[in-house]
């Protein structure tokens, strides 16, 4: 029955996109149908993984194909499952968001039949890739995904910093490709692709196929300094495509990573400091250069590299368990990371349908060019600041627990009294003193944010006229806010869930982890789940207890105190750059930041300016110029580019001539 829904989910993406694809010239169709197909193609899905989860046990089925070296194999168990079920309910709740976001595309005489085609055929490439049994199929399902999601991002492609962040991303998905061909070309030496026969071998190094795979699947997943194509392409999307790409797109290379890491088969310990380390250095890194940003989508997209960041930290805390005979922190770390990508999902979906809300009804991205909004978007506000609680790590919402879980799993690390102590506390000290750095900031960049934009005044004409969202944009936010405040309180329940998940990744690496592990992880799930109510019920009877004081009482109003300015006005708030400032200046040697202060002068100074520009450490000092060396190198092959059809003919036929010498 499982792999029956899964086949009917992918057919259907793939059947919808070619008639979507159709209806160019019928745009109310189109933006009808698009959405009803995406919703539709998730839902079976999602019922298959859900009965994964539920006790359904792995299930897979096998087509033959012409394709040699196996056959047409889709399968789901817990793994796929966990990863799977976002991806279905993200792309379903997007496709009903970007029905709204659209609008203006429509009133403006464009034609979105080519976005939807584009984006049931990116849900469906998602959804093959966390199912195949296959190699090949996977590398469909994963150029399916990246060439369709390159084709989203180039939506608004009149634009030219949209037309380079597509080429950008375009470049970097198939670098990234590249390595996973190699680590596939390793893996099935012995003629069969089908995942239960691929194996290393035999005097094969086990770290070559490590690094392809850290590789290949880290560019997708955003590790530092891997990520330059996120703070492009996630910006230059549609916004319900940024909400697809960042919280559930990105995942699917942690997914890759982690399966085809339990086939290399135990792994060494210096895996786990290498994930370790890249999970500290990219959640540090993404929420430094958030921290510096004035574009709230590119601030958002930084995020995406921090949390990833996260993640991999409690990935590496896993495997380093099981290298250092360490069960409770390779239990927790995976049961942490895991969660931790679910969780991801929802609030970082959540934030980038807030900010695409702001887009589409300011016209900026622009933070210094915000403000007040909590007052004109009462809705897109009260979601907004619930995703960026829920980031930062909060209690009662979903990222407390993921990031306890990683805690533990670091604390267990640190008083552990296995043989290699001195290791297991190194790892937990790195761990955790990344995580409480990575959540100080976080905490400030979203003060900033979220206060620059929703509070104070406007800044602007644009904020100062903008209301909020219509039903069809709002509802989808209100159910992922809703969905982190039930995560956070539903610690009990994440447990047994995530559970079997853990036990059946560790299983592939060849380790078992006894109950009493997954017995504490249940019971500090349990107390922050409790602890998060009870905050909850406090705040409630606060509110209560002042409501019923002030019923009978009369209350006046009076405007914000303007520090003894007889006329404040808007331009005398905290801009993002002043707040951010000294914070940044702090890390100037992670994050190089221009600076430009036109300081006041005399004693009624006519105007004076402050502003800061932070690009990106790595692309300016490492890619530019690798590429701009690429580039110099190969521009003198232009001649043979000169427009003669017949010419061209001529290379075709010598090529051939050679490749027929070559094999006779």
């Amino acid at each position: 029955m499982i792999p029956a829904l899964l086949a009917l989910s992918i057919l259907t993406f793939a059947a919808s996109a070619p008639v979507l694809a159709m209806l160019r010239r019928n745009p109310r169709a189109a933006s009808r149908l698009g959405p009803a197909t995406a919703v539709a193609g998730c839902i079976p899905g999602i019922v298959a993984a859900i009965l994964t989860l539920a006790g359904a046990g792995p299930a897979s089925a096998t087509a033959s194909w012409s394709v040699p070296s196996g056959g047409l194999s889709i399968g789901m168990d817990a793994l796929s499952a966990l990863f799977a079920i976002p991806v279905l309910i993200v792309s379903a709740l997007a496709a009903i968001y970007s029905r709204g976001y659209l609008r203006h595309a429509e009133s403006e005489g464009r034609s979105t039949a080519p976005f939807w085609a584009w984006y049931d055929l990116l849900a469906g490439g998602m959804l093959l890739v966390t199912v195949a049994r296959n190699a090949l199929l996977f590398l469909l399902g994963w150029e399916v995904m990246a060439l369709a999601s390159f084709l989203l991002v180039m939506f608004d492609a009149h634009d030219p910093r949209v037309r380079r962040a597509g080429w950008i991303y375009l470049v970097a998905t198939h670098i990234g490709t590249a390595c996973i061909l190699g680590l596939f070309a390793i893996l099935g030496h012995a003629g069969s692709l089908e995942f239960d026969r691929l194996a290393l071998p035999a005097a094969f190094p086990a770290g070559i196929a490590f690094v392809l795979a850290f590789v290949g699947f880290g560019t997708k997943a955003g590790f530092v300094p891997l990520h330059v194509w996120l703070p492009e392409a996630h910006p230059a999307a549609p916004s319900g495509v940024s909400a697809v790409m960042s919280g559930v797109m990105i995942k699917t290379g942690i997914y890759g990573l982690l399966r085809f890491l339990m086939i290399l088969g135990t792994p060494p310990a210096w895996w786990g400091w290498v994930l370790l380390a890249a999970g500290v250095t990219s959640g540090v890194v993404g929420v430094l250069s958030a921290l510096a940003q004035h574009d709230l989508k590119r601030l958002l997209a930084y995020h995406s590299v921090e949390n990833i960041g996260i993640i991999a930290i409690g990935l590496g805390l896993g495997l380093l368990g099981i290298s250092l005979g360490i069960p409770a922190m390779a239990f927790l770390g995976f049961a942490g990371g895991l969660l931790h990508v679910v969780n991801h999902a929802v609030f970082k979906s959540l934030l980038f349908m807030g900010a695409g809300s702001v887009l589409e009804r300011t016209g900026t991205r622009d933070i210094d060019h915000l403000g007040g909004l909590s007052k004109r978007m009462p809705a897109t506000s009260l979601c907004f600041m619930t995703g960026s609680m829920a980031i930062c790590g909060l209690p009662p919402f979903n990222g407390f627990l993921s990031e306890l879980l990683i805690y533990l799993a670091a604390f267990a690390g640190l008083s552990a009294t296995a043989a290699r102590v001195p290791a297991g506390s190194t790892a937990g000290l790195l761990a955790t003193g990344g995580l409480a750095l990575i959540g100080g900031l976080a905490l400030a960049c979203f003060t900033k944010a979220f206060g620059t934009v929703f509070l104070g005044e406007p800044r602007t004409p644009h904020a100062a006229g903008a209301r909020e969202v219509d039903a069809s944009m709002r509802t989808p936010m209100i159910i992922l806010a809703a969905a982190c405040l039930c995560i956070g309180l539903a610690g009990p329940a994440a447990a047994p869930v995530i559970g079997p998940v853990v036990d059946s990744v560790l299983a592939g690496f060849g380790c078992t982890v006894s109950t009493g592990t997954a017995h504490d992880a249940l019971g500090a799930l349990s107390a922050a789940s409790v602890a998060s109510a009870a905050i909850l019920l406090l705040a409630a009877s606060v509110f209560a207890a002042r409501s019923a004081i002030l019923r009978n009482r009369r209350t006046s109003t009076a405007p914000t105190w303007g520090c003894g300015f007889a006329s404040p006005a808007p331009s005398m708030q905290y801009t993002a750059s002043s707040f951010a400032d000294p914070i940044v200046g702090l890390f100037g040697a992670i994050v190089r930041r221009r600076r430009r202060f036109e300081e006041p002068a005399g004693l009624f100074p006519a105007s004076t300016e402050f502003s800061t520009d932070t690009p990106d450490v790595y692309q300016e000092k490492l890619y530019k110029p690798v590429f701009s060396a690429f580039e110099r190198a190969f521009s003198g092959f232009r001649v043979i580019q000169h427009g003669r059809l017949n010419l061209y003919v001529l290379y075709i036929a010598a090529a051939l001539f050679a490749l027929l010498l070559w094999k006779l």
